[in-house]
């Protein structure tokens, strides 16, 4: 007999507020966070967009702006013991993945929506004021876990900069796929029906907070998506209002990037790529030095090929 499949959808929605960069979930008490999901109705959606945004705003109450088709989730076992959407109980659930970036992180209109800091579910991705605390337990955990296996240990190494590896912000899936893999991610010992480790308890916040199903995975996946995207095409600006200064603009990216980067060099950069011009006026709200105030040249799209932001690191 054929199993039954079920397409759900999950919306990571992102934006810059209040100093991090956010996602919107969906919290129910005595559970952990969600993504805004549910199953996808061909009868009644005439695309999985259309249904996309119609869950958002059921859910949420936020109406998402762009948004663009992230990735299909399928393995088998994905959708247990967490992730049956209604109607999906013994059915294999394929959820297709969406992206969207917003500049306006407004109250939402439902119970339980919220806007949550990335950073709350992936608090070793943020490398703003130099190596993140969360990774000295991480680390050590990592490294017994690989014990005397060099595969492991180079994996390690490389994924979480250890001995002086280099840092790749875009590497976060890989880096939560090992974590789930260590046993460290909680959802691991959820899925496999196993007691969690008491000495993992132990790190609390620094392996970040759980989410319902794979959708942490699905956050990470959108996360590594959005920060390469940052590189190739000019998607950050998805995020920003219509006019802003050039210190928000880089303050957004470095929340996204979770990196800091050189002040100088990336306003020479953005200078060369002709993505902003100058309104000629000043903002008078940031509290000190008036600033000039930008805007994305949208129009240079149509002439040129989408060019991404250059990304010059602060070293010390």
């Amino acid at each position: 007999m054929s199993q039954r499949i079920v397409i759900g959808l999950s919306a990571v929605v992102a934006a810059v507020a209040d100093g991090e960069a956010r996602v919107l979930t969906v919290r129910t008490p005595g559970q952990p966070a969600a993504l805004p999901f549910g199953p996808f109705d061909p009868e009644a959606g005439r695309t999985f967009e259309i249904a996309l945004r119609t869950f958002v705003s059921a859910q949420t109450g936020f109406n998402p702006g762009y948004v663009e088709q992230l990735y299909t989730f399928g393995d088998k076992g994905r959708d247990a013991p967490l992730a049956a959407v209604d109607g999906a109980q013994a059915a294999r659930v394929i959820s297709v993945g969406y992206l969207g970036l917003t500049a306006r992180a407004d109250t939402v209109a439902q119970a339980g929506a919220t806007w949550s800091a990335i950073t709350g579910f992936f608090p070793w991705e943020n490398w703003r004021d130099g190596r993140p605390a969360a990774l000295a337990g991480i680390e050590a955990a990592l490294r017994n876990w690989a014990g005397a296996s060099a595969a492991r240990l180079s994996r390690v190494r490389l994924l979480f900069a250890l001995d002086e590896a280099p840092w790749n912000d875009e590497r976060v899936l890989e880096r939560y796929e090992l974590l789930y893999e260590a046993g460290l991610a909680q959802e691991a010992a959820r899925d496999r029906g196993e007691t969690p480790d008491p000495a993992i308890a132990l790190l609390g916040p620094a392996l970040g907070e759980p989410m319902i199903s794979d959708h942490r995975r699905i956050l990470a996946t959108a996360l590594s998506r959005l920060r390469g995207k940052l590189r190739y095409r000019p998607v950050i600006f998805e995020m920003m209002p219509d006019a802003f200064t050039l210190s928000a603009l880089q303050k957004a990216v470095e929340l996204v990037a979770g990196v800091p980067l050189h002040k100088q060099n990336f306003r020479r950069a953005l200078e060369r790529s002709g993505l902003v011009e100058g309104l000629g006026r000043l903002d008078q709200e940031t509290g000190g030095r008036p600033a000039e105030l930008f805007r994305f040249r949208r129009e240079s799209l149509a002439s040129r090929s989408a060019p991404g932001l250059s990304l010059p690191l602060l070293r010390d």
